[in-house]
This record gives structure tokens, sequence and C-alpha cells, in this order.
């Protein structure tokens, strides 16, 4: 049995009484063709289900119709969603995207660079498995380049972050808000700027209130373990503690772990919030924790929003904060 032939451009042509050139030009909204023409051929065309070629409507205008996300590390629990919602994102555009991971690595990332762009993507988003600065892929690409979560480390390009400084401000504002005073903070690994940024965001609203962070005020990793030595190092030093702050979801559930061995009660005596927003283990916790969401999904969708823009020419250079939420939960509101 032979297959039934595709609809042509011609048959839909034909089926409208017009020449190609102006069914060609009815459905691509060009405005040299008048009212009826174009209202004959989109009529033809629905009635004959024509899709057209996309590869040749791309390529007549100079684009195919693809996109690239390099990422940095797959295996991060940030870079899927960042992902996730720029493709959304470009789905919705009828874009098809070309996905790459360079697993942290220098010479991967310019292969996969080389590989995209021999592929006349029409636009790149970079993903960093931090938000520390990055080095840029460069500033003469043929397309528009987008960084997302980790900012490149030159002014002129375009990049996404999200406000771990006004994290830190939101988390102590909510502290606060429910009459803690004396609030002490379990920091992240010293090495990365989301846990410099969340200090920031910290220290600078607690003095505003005439608040200090109480001691320790000791780095660590982003652990259980450490979260739990760090918590007990707080019980010892700040006994009269009624809130901490913790660097993550993960540093959170092992504080959460010491207050109940020591028989402290959360939220009754001691607040606990957090970063991230990892549901599973936000959701897992006992009680649940209260914590910041970065949003990575609506982060991913700007992203590929700013690609958009840069195609079309009106996207400013710079880094671009976008706000997080907080998310509510028993760690700090009873009931909650």
């Amino acid at each position: 049995m032979s297959m039934a032939r595709a609809v042509t451009l011609r048959d839909v042509a034909e089926a409208a009484g017009v020449s190609v050139a102006t069914a060609s030009k009815a459905l691509n909204g060009r405005d040299d063709v008048g009212a009826e023409t174009r209202r004959r051929v989109e009529e033809a065309a629905a009635r004959l289900s024509f899709t057209p070629n996309a590869l040749a409507r791309n390529l007549a205008s100079g684009q195919t119709g693809t996109v690239g996300l390099l990422a940095s590390d797959l295996d991060g629990r940030f870079s899927i969603p960042i992902l996730m919602g720029a493709e959304d994102a470009f789905g919705a555009e009828r874009m098809s995207v070309l996905l790459c991971d360079a697993r942290e690595d220098v010479i991967r990332e310019r292969h996969h660079l080389s590989t995209l762009l021999a592929r006349r993507v029409d636009g790149l988003i970079v993903v960093g498995s931090r938000t520390d600065p990055r080095p840029s892929i460069g500033r003469d690409l043929p397309v528009p380049v987008v960084y997302a979560y980790a900012p490149s480390a030159d002014p002129q390009d375009v990049s996404i972050v999200p406000d771990n400084v006004g994290a830190g401000i939101m988390v102590v504002e909510h502290l606060l808000s429910l009459g803690r005073r004396r609030i002490a903070h379990i920091r992240g690994d010293v090495t990365y700027a989301a846990a410099h940024d969340r200090i920031a965001g910290i220290t600078s609203t607690l003095g505003a209130a005439g608040l200090d962070l109480l001691p320790p005020h000791s780095f660590g990793s982003w652990s259980e373990a450490w979260g739990r030595a760090a918590a007990d190092a707080i019980l010892a030093e700040s006994p009269d503690v009624d809130a901490i702050i913790c660097a993550s979801d993960q540093i959170a559930r092992g504080a959460l772990d010491t207050l109940r061995d020591r028989g402290v009660g959360v939220p009754d005596q001691v607040a606990v919030v957090s970063f991230d927003n990892w549901e599973i283990l936000a959701l897992g916790s006992r009680p649940q924790l209260t914590s910041v969401d970065m949003d990575f999904e609506a982060l991913g969708r700007l992203a590929a929003q700013r690609v958009f823009e840069s195609i079309a020419g009106t996207t400013t250079p710079g880094v671009e904060s976008r706000p997080c939420r907080l998310v509510i939960r028993g760690s700090s509101v009873k009931g909650a």
C-alpha cells in the first residue's frame, strides 16, 4: 500500500486559485497580499490540512527554529528545573531545543559550543551549577547568548540570576514578623557566592532592626552533618536562640535533628527557616520546612524570553536578579 502524498504549497495555491508565491506570502503574513486573497489561501490550507515546511520557512527567514541549551552539571538539582522552564517557553514558540551537558569541563563545553553553532542554532542559554560568575563563552558569537543561574563575568553579556540577597532579607523579615529577635545563621560553603549573598541580606536586615546574628559564625558544607554539628554549637554558645536560618534545606534537616534530640520544640522555642525549597527534603522534614523557593522554572522561562528579545535586538546587557518567594511551613509557623 502506498503512503498518501503530503499536501504541498502548490496544492494550496491551486485550490485557492493563486500562484505559489502569493500563497506563500499569504501564509507568512506578508502585507502585500489582499485580505480576500489571504482568506482564500487560509481556507484552502485549512481544508487540505496543509502543514508548512518549518525548515524551509525558517531558512527563508535566516533562522533554523532551534536553540541550544548548554548546561554545566545536569546531575545537579538546579539545572534540570531551569532547563524545563526554558524548554516550555521555547516549545510554546515551536522552537526545537538541543541540549548539551559540559559536566563542568571547559574542553567539553567548547566542543559542545562548536557543535551547536555548526547546527546553526538561533540562540543559546548557558546554565551554570552555582551563582558564582563564570567566564563568558565569547562576545563575537554569531547568535545571542543568555546566561542563567551563573552570571557571565562579562558585563556586556545578558545574565539572569536568583536574588539571593533579597532571599536573605525575606527570611529575616519573616522571622521578625513572628517576634523572633535572637537569630542565628548556619552558613554554607565559604567558596559559594550564594552563601555570601544570603548573609549580606540577612545581616543588613537585622542591622536595620538594631540586631546582630548570634554566635558562632562559622562556614561549613551543604550537608545534614554540618547542620547537626552547627546547631549543637549554636545551642552551646547561644542557648537563648529563638530562630535559626539555615543556608540550605540539607543543612536545615540536620539542624532539626539536633533540636529534636535536645528536646527543643520547633517552632515553639526555635523557628527554623532555610533556602532552596527542595521539596523532597522540605516536605519530608519534621516539621515541614519553611524555605525560600528560587523558582528555577520561572528563571528558565525568563532566560528563554531574553533569548527571543536578543534575537530581535531588544535586550539590555547586564545581570538581572529575579525575586524569590518564601514558602511558609510548620518549622516557623505552627500549623502552617
